[in-house]
């Protein structure tokens, strides 16, 4: 498959083999590469776009997320009508580069059947440059369901890793959202997205369902 090709699906055909519940990684992947979204306001999106790569007005001092799931980052972004988020980017990484991410995710919120005290998790906060969030998934309407999806928060070091050695491409798909904003469901089409496979360890370490 051609690395900046994306897969597309009708929404209904999709949701019949969505869980319904649960902590899963919803997305576009094949053997070695998997699509995660942002969306940025059209001086970074069109630079990254159109260079393969992060620059320009883009700060690298700050945080950035990365979502996995589509519908997840249409419901942040309003369907790309936001401010500062008119331009989405489905970026595609390595399946290892993703892995080492997650691998390096801390939990942005204190739970204590992961760490014994809040100061340990504090302690692994500082020594991460990634963050991890389970938030409710939402539809494409924009109602919050059972199932979470999980975005990353990514800075420094990890940030440096990512856009130096993860980033197959980058592909500017604002006109495929703007085309199925507020299309009938039995119309609307996605990405074609599927329960990412995670390995053990990391069903562990994420808290994931397996």
């Amino acid at each position: 498959m051609n690395k900046n090709t994306l897969l597309f699906e009708r929404y209904e055909t999709q949701a019949l083999v969505w869980p319904r519940s649960g902590r899963h990684i919803l997305a576009q992947f094949d053997d070695d590469t998997i699509v995660v979204y942002q969306a940025y306001r059209p001086e970074i999106g069109h630079f990254a776009a159109q260079n393969g790569r992060f620059g320009g007005a883009f700060s690298f001092a700050r945080m950035t997320w990365i979502k996995p799931n589509f519908l997840w980052m249409m419901y942040r972004s309003g369907w790309g009508q936001k401010p500062d988020q008119e331009v989405t980017l489905a970026i595609r990484l390595t399946r290892a580069g993703f892995e080492w991410l997650l691998a390096e995710a801390i939990a942005s919120s204190y739970a204590p059947d992961a760490y014994a005290t809040e100061a340990d998790w504090q302690a692994a906060v500082r020594r991460s440059s990634v963050r991890l969030q389970w938030d409710p998934d939402h539809s494409p309407g924009g109602a919050p369901l059972e199932r979470r999806a999980i975005q990353l928060g990514i800075r420094d070091a990890a940030l440096t890793r990512m856009t130096d050695e993860f980033i197959v491409s980058i592909t500017d798909v604002s006109d495929f959202v703007a085309s199925q904003r507020g299309a009938p469901l039995d119309a609307l089409e996605l990405p074609r997205e599927r329960v990412y496979p995670l390995p053990a360890p990391l069903v562990a370490h994420l808290g994931a369902s397996g």
